[in-house]
């Protein structure tokens, strides 16, 4: 059943921010820096002509595109328009017919059972409020149908990442840590009892840049809207504080060593099975 429940002020003031924050920036250049291992999660998909595919939080089209290339009929969600036009115009130029909506992930205005599978990549984790993101996700997945996710672990080298900012910049009251969707525990709590079938497994995507690690630190400070924000709300010294510790943060796991950055992130793949 879809949900119905109504927000309250200070949730309405949190998805106000969360907002913000995701059109900030240029969350389209981060995505580039890993569209290979989208790829790879799409392809691992074998999705099939014709079949009806949601990619919830798309963003820029990381998913939408590989997957309307297998053939199938793909919407894009998200709720941030200015990533949803960068979407439409690379479908355009790409010749797919892909649908993209703005809309909340936890509110979606499509009818139970419309999609063959529900798709998402570091997206839908970051919405506030888990439980009725599970319920959303399934509640548009039809009975036998696949509901995929790819979520950021707190132990790999983005979740930490994350953590190395929330030591400088606490998160947003009210705010679950998206890092739960990487537990294996906390993602078969959120489905219980709404799937058949629940493949976890731990997969790794690498970051790509052309520059050193100081380097990537200023383009996430630039283009990624949560650092941008991070930023934004410190002094001068905690600035230079903060970007020392992420320099040291991606230096330390840098794999190239002549001026560019290769990074590995550990995420976790889920894969189920609508009931």
């Amino acid at each position: 059943m879809k949900n119905t429940e109504t927000l309250t002020p200070e949730m309405e003031s949190l998805k106000a921010k969360l907002k913000a924050t995701w059109m900030s920036g240029d969350f389209g250049l981060i995505a580039e820096s890993y569209a290979s291992g989208a790829v790879e999660f799409v392809g691992r998909l074998k999705l099939q002509p014709g079949e009806r595919v949601l990619d919830v939080a798309c963003g820029a089209g990381n998913l939408t595109l590989p997957a309307a290339r297998s053939g199938a009929s793909v919407t894009g969600q998200d709720f941030a328009p200015n990533l949803l036009a960068q979407g439409r115009a690379k479908a355009k130029a790409a010749g797919l017919p892909i649908q993209f909506d703005e809309n909340d992930a936890e509110d979606l205005p499509y009818d139970d059972a419309s999609f063959d599978t529900v798709m998402t990549m570091f997206g839908a984790m970051f919405a506030p409020r888990p439980e009725v993101t599970a319920a959303e996700l399934a509640r548009a997945c039809r009975p036998g149908g696949r509901i995929a996710m790819a979520n950021w672990t707190p132990g790999g080298f983005i979740g930490q990442m994350f953590k190395i900012v929330g030591q400088h910049v606490p998160p947003a009251p009210g705010m679950p840590s998206p890092l739960l969707w990487g537990d294996e525990a906390t993602v078969r709590e959120r489905f219980n009892g709404s799937m058949a079938e629940l493949q976890l497994t731990r997969r790794s995507i690498t970051f790509h840049f052309p520059f050193n690690a100081a380097g990537v630190v200023e383009y996430f400070r630039r283009y990624y809207g949560p650092t941008f924000k991070a930023f934004a709300a410190l002094d001068e010294n905690g600035q230079v504080a903060l970007h020392q510790a992420l320099e040291e943060h991606w230096s330390a796991h840098n794999q190239s060593r002549n001026g560019v950055t290769r990074v590995e992130s550990e995420y976790l793949e889920v894969v189920a099975i609508r009931a």
